[in-house]
């Protein structure tokens, strides 16, 4: 395993974007267990791109733009429809201690859409991990799963650790309606404009 793809994945990883704004929103909501469950979530959100650049599926989506066009634009959807339930859900970032809290599959299987519907993931994995498979190695497949695992640990470390810091800080923004108000038009904001850039990728 070279330093170069550890440093690599780690900085994509750390770079924020939808995974790590639903993760943060979902610690800041309901807590740690709830920050740890959506990181959960994004990392299997993963696997799917995973597997299509393994088996070849990228390669598909990479040529034919209409598959892209697709994929893409309903991606786009999810996000401005995440924008607009989080603006308009006035409770998501105040929930109080005795709430019931929000069902795991449920937190998981919407990380999970959000990662599945990013088409720039399965780009990522197409462009990413042949560079550090050298060509007409004999143990190609198991070499790309393995960077892939790794490329999944880290970002199941790094977004637990966004789902704690925002759980630890969440006492002192829930007890603030006025930040409670400002937060969902920030994360609402924040959704619609990765939205957005997706629709013009």
């Amino acid at each position: 395993m070279s330093l170069e793809f550890l440093l690599t994945s780690l900085v994509v990883v750390a770079t924020p974007g939808t995974g790590a704004l639903y993760t943060i929103a979902a610690g800041l909501s309901r807590g740690a267990r709830a920050g740890y469950v959506a990181a959960i979530g994004c990392t299997l959100g993963i696997v799917p791109h995973m597997v299509a650049a393994i088996t070849g599926l990228a390669a598909l989506l990479h040529t034919s733009a209409t598959a892209f066009q697709i994929l893409k634009y309903l991606g786009v959807a999810y996000l401005l429809y995440m924008a607009w339930s989080t603006l308009r859900d006035k409770g998501a970032l105040a929930a109080p201690e005795d709430a019931a809290p929000r069902s795991a599959a449920r937190v998981i299987l919407s990380a999970v859409l959000i990662n599945i519907l990013n088409p720039k993931l399965t780009l990522f994995f197409f462009a990413f991990l042949p560079q550090f498979v050298a060509p007409g190695e004999p143990e190609a497949l198991p070499r790309m799963i393995e960077l892939s695992a790794v490329f999944m640990l880290l970002t199941l470390v790094v977004f637990a650790a966004y789902g704690k810091f925002a759980a630890a800080v969440r006492h002192r923004v829930i007890s603030h309606p006025p930040v409670l108000t400002w937060m969902r038009r920030v994360f609402a904001a924040a959704f619609a404009a990765l939205g957005a850039k997706l629709a013009f990728v």
